[in-house]
């Protein structure tokens, strides 16, 4: 190797090194910056652990102070009470202060890789559906599990989604259901949406309101060879010109739905929050709905000249417009008896007064 050469291999070298020496300047002042946050933060933290448990401390003893003045408990039991919940906050402050100290000694002790590895571990991007006893009351979080916070001290209202299936048909004036002219078995509904529950009374939760909005599909299953005519605004079933492989007809509503629920519930209590759970135990609800239909469609599938038709007619049906009906359901578990029934006529000038009904199964009811 000639002199230029080495002169070259030695500046190739050096300026190598001395790029990666700076970059590994820069990576460790940036996990120093990242590091003294981090313990800012957890100063942070334990300044605030006093003042939180003095308002969980607080709100104990209001509710004490509401079981003595409704002389559920005696002013010994009140006091021994208080006693005791104070003792708890003042050994909640203590550990608390003791846990926040002990990671910012590990933090000083083994600096940016202890504090990776609790990263890591401790606030990694999380999706969770529901809760438990250490997150918050979010039906749906996606985050930092640092940022998912402790539950609420009581929460009145919670939500679910809605969804229902089962069978559909028409009540119609002067005949019996057997009679009707849509199929049994081949009509059907569908109701997906989402409903918010709540507690009414403070101190009991065996009466809750259920309110939300959702989306409800009711099918009819045309027999005998019928289909839907509407003639001059006149909606009536005629028999097809050739033989149908196929006739259905379908309403899509938005409604907003209103039930008074009622019902035993276990009470859940926890040393920083309690719950009121309906879970296995019956309930029964009773309300009705109103909304809008946003849609209507008849389907007709036939044969003509040898070539399969499939025939999709929408709108043009006089459908009422605006959509109200009762409804109410039983549930012992997970699972309800659904029954929803519609005021407002199927059709708004038709031959014959006739009224859809559903009753099928819930799956909201936990």
């Amino acid at each position: 190797m000639n002199t230029i050469t080495r002169l070259v291999v030695y500046l190739v070298l050096s300026l190598t090194f001395a790029t990666v020496q700076g970059q590994n300047n820069e990576i460790d002042s940036t996990r120093k910056e990242k590091i003294d946050s981090k313990i800012i933060g957890l100063e942070s933290d334990r300044a605030k652990i006093e003042t939180q448990e003095k308002a969980i401390l607080k709100l104990k003893i209001s509710k004490i102070n509401k079981r003595l003045d409704n002389k559920e408990i005696t002013a010994e039991e009140a006091e021994n009470l208080k006693k005791e919940a104070a003792k708890i906050a003042a050994l909640n402050i203590e550990n608390r202060r003791q846990i926040i100290d002990q990671k910012i000694e590990l933090l000083r002790r083994n600096g940016y890789d202890a504090y990776q590895y609790r990263r890591d571990d401790e606030n990694r991007v999380i999706i969770r559906i529901g809760g438990d006893e250490n997150t918050n009351d979010s039906f749906i979080f996606v985050g930092d599990k640092s940022d998912d916070k402790p539950r609420r001290f009581d929460r009145r209202t919670t939500e679910d989604i809605v969804f229902a299936i089962g069978f559909n048909n028409a009540l119609i004036d002067g005949q019996n259901i057997d009679d009707s002219p849509y199929k049994i078995g081949g009509s059907g509904f569908i109701e997906l949406g989402y409903a918010w529950k709540t507690r009414i009374f403070d101190n009991t939760n065996f009466w809750r309101l259920k309110y939300g909005f959702s989306f409800q599909w009711n099918k009819f299953d045309i027999k005998d060879n019928n289909y839907l005519v509407n003639t001059d605004g006149d909606i009536s079933l005629q028999e097809f010109p050739s033989d149908l492989n196929k006739a259905k007809f379908r309403t899509t509503n938005l409604v907003f739905p209103v039930h008074i629920e009622f019902g035993p519930s276990k009470k859940i209590e926890k040393k920083n929050y309690f719950r009121y759970s309906t879970h296995n135990k019956l309930k029964v609800g009773l309300g009705g709905y109103a909304g809008l239909n946003i849609g209507s469609m008849q389907k007709l599938k036939y044969k003509e000249d040898g070539n399969r038709i499939k025939d999709k007619q929408r709108g043009g049906f006089e459908v009422s417009e605006f959509v109200y009906g009762v409804s109410g359901y039983v549930a012992l578990g997970d699972m309800a008896l659904y029954v929803k029934y519609d005021l407002n006529p199927l059709f708004k000038n038709q031959t014959v007064d006739q009224n859809n009904i559903s009753v099928g199964v819930r799956f909201d009811m936990d």
